[in-house]
């Protein structure tokens, strides 16, 4: 007997591997994944921008990191005591405008230098409903708090979305052809929106990567997060306490499924060599100084020398320090 609605996953998913490089951009659930790429050793640079959660300011955001822009002062707005970006996350906002520009080149830079060697851009939306800056009439990514009286809130169209991406796909597409593009909507509702608009917020950006992926049938794919927590975890034990974003067992569930149908069979091994290293790292010695423990230590830098010398792509420099800081001590 079934008690719950199983999500068949795609079979035609790209296959990541850790010498692919890797991009990340968008809602919540870019920022979970993401994170447990990094820690699987993968190549990614996850949301240069801080969480995005519309399709329009994501896109803005390829453009720039694209074209290798330069944030000015003049790209940024005084409020409430701190310099901010009307396209960045309030984690780039500053008291000093200058340390803005620091935080928003810095990360801009980084993305750019290697933006054109991408693999796979995996890219998660999180809602259709815009907010329109009233006096310059662009889209922004982030309010920070102002007045909502400063915006024209509205709901994006599924044509909307569909042109600016087409544009944008085949423009990054005729420069990196080998690029994968990886769809995700994100599973977290927007209840200030209210229930039925959210409803309509995400059938239109499911509607609108359908779309893409008949334009793009080799290069765009769609990773089913959204329908995975709410048709097979549909149960709130499955929620964090807000009851609207996933809960830990979820965000693993999901990986887990994730792991399952876009990772290639030699990175899964790699993933499971490297999990081995961290656990040993997070052993708890009862004597840390003892010559036994400095040759467990020992193992661990033999065992990250090793996958180091078949992938010397893989970062190991954090564990690497750790065991050097230890054996020292």
């Amino acid at each position: 007997m079934d008690f719950y609605t199983f999500v068949e996953l795609p079979p035609d998913l790209p296959k990541l591997a850790h010498a692919d490089r890797l991009m990340l951009l968008g809602s919540c659930f870019a920022a979970n994944i993401g994170m447990k790429l990094v820690e699987a050793k993968f190549r990614c640079d996850v949301n240069p921008y801080g969480i995005l959660y519309n399709p329009l300011s994501i896109s803005a955001a390829l453009r720039e990191i694209d074209g290798g822009k330069e944030y000015r002062p003049d790209d940024l707005f005084f409020f409430r005591e701190c310099w901010h970006s009307p396209m960045h996350h309030g984690d780039f906002s500053s008291c000093e405008a200058e340390d803005t520009l620091q935080r928003i080149n810095g990360r801009l830079k980084e993305a750019h230098e290697h933006f054109h060697q991408l693999d796979c851009l995996l890219v998660t939306f999180g809602t259709a409903w815009v907010y329109e800056n009233k006096n310059t009439g662009t889209v922004v990514a982030n309010c920070h708090k102002q007045p909502e009286s400063y915006f024209i809130r509205r709901m994006l169209s599924v044509n909307e979305i569909v042109s600016d991406y087409t544009s944008l796909l085949s423009g990054l597409l005729a420069r990196i052809p080998r690029m994968k593009v990886l769809f995700t909507i994100s599973p977290i509702r927007h209840v200030r929106d209210g229930m039925h608009a959210n409803q309509l917020s995400k059938a239109t950006l499911l509607l609108a990567v359908n779309q893409l992926q008949a334009t793009f049938p080799e290069h765009v794919f769609y990773f089913p997060a959204y329908e995975l927590l709410l048709d097979e975890l549909r149960d709130y034990r499955f929620y964090a306490e807000d009851m609207v974003h996933p809960s830990e067992t979820a965000i693993r569930y999901v990986w887990e499924r994730f792991t399952q149908s876009c990772i290639a069979a030699d990175a899964l091994q790699i993933m499971e060599e490297s999990e081995n290293i961290r656990k040993m790292l997070a052993h708890k010695p009862f004597h840390p100084d003892s010559e036994e423990y400095k040759r467990f230590l020992g193992q661990i830098v033999l065992k990250i020398n090793r996958l180091n010398g078949k992938y010397p792509y893989l970062d190991f420099q954090k564990e690497r320090e750790i065991c050097r800081i230890r054996l020292k001590a």
